[in-house]
């Protein structure tokens, strides 16, 4: 079911099979993000959350330290470093085996974790566009990127966002990324068309109708739709009574191609992965 492309990533010197699509399970070592049972401030939360996510199957762990939900505070470069200083080294000795990912637009703060914390990938929202120096930072750090898409910024993005045609308008933009990251020497780049990020209902649910054309790229897609208000506004439900619609969401992912889920919830995520790989290998 899914198209020739790149099927392998070098995460941390390893090469990670992406002919089964992958689970990164997200800490948010911040006060405020959306979800709150994502939140992990005090030790034993990051250790209790790492271990749970390992436990329950997890490829990847992707650890944010600034909140890019919609009216969020601000926080600064120093803040952002202390925060992920804190919890990256909690997170790897309670799940030693599992990758980790930082969540970061800034440069600065993807070189740290790279070089102070062996962080494995580089996850920004904003493919560059909020730090200048990002694209040529990840392209000499040589570590895998994704490549998001977003439209305005996290205060703002969710205002009016408009598009002649969303699909093609962020396929086009992220075409164009790519390529400034190969001329840069970048290598393992990942493709995230960005749910949620200045998109309305309908641009989410467009994109998540034409998944599978960016398979086109040749390269990873990865998907995070987790307990997301395209989920929660249709069904009319609170975040915390989203992971069924959730699951649902990222099993039409995976029949559209995606090879890498971002979730809140792990064991959920795994079990979807199980179901549709016994579909997909009974052609």
């Amino acid at each position: 079911m899914k198209q020739t492309g790149q099927r392998y990533l070098n995460v941390g010197g390893r090469l990670m099979d992406l002919r089964r699509p992958r689970v990164m399970g997200i800490v948010n070592a911040t006060p405020d993000s959306f979800y709150a049972c994502s939140r992990a401030t005090s030790e034993a939360d990051l250790e209790a959350r790492a271990r749970q996510m390992a436990r329950e199957g997890a490829d990847l762990i992707d650890v944010g330290a600034y909140s890019s939900r919609p009216g969020a505070d601000d926080v600064s470069v120093a803040e952002e470093m202390s925060r992920l200083r804190r919890a990256l080294p909690i997170i790897s000795r309670a799940a030693p085996d599992v990758p980790l990912s930082v969540d970061t637009f800034r440069a600065d703060v993807a070189r740290m974790c790279v070089h102070e914390y062996g962080v494995a990938i580089v996850n920004d929202i904003s493919a560059g566009e909020m730090d200048p120096d990002m694209l040529p930072t990840v392209a000499r750090l040589g570590v895998p990127y994704v490549l998001m898409h977003m439209q305005g910024r996290p205060a703002d993005m969710q205002a009016a966002p408009r598009y002649t045609d969303v699909v093609v308008d962020v396929m086009t933009y992220l075409a164009r990324r790519i390529d400034t990251l190969r001329q840069l020497g970048a290598r393992d780049i990942i493709v995230d068309p960005g749910f949620g990020f200045g998109k309305s209902a309908d641009h989410n649910y467009r994109l998540l109708h034409h998944l599978a054309v960016f398979q086109t790229f040749g390269l990873p897609v990865l998907v995070g739709v987790s307990r997301k208000s395209m989920i929660r506004d249709l069904l009319g439900v609170d975040t915390d009574k989203a992971l069924n619609g959730t699951t649902v969401v990222n099993t039409i992912c995976l029949m559209q191609g995606a090879d890498i889920l971002r979730v809140h919830d792990v064991g959920a995520a795994r079990e979807a992965v199980t179901l549709y790989e016994r579909m997909a290998n009974s052609e």
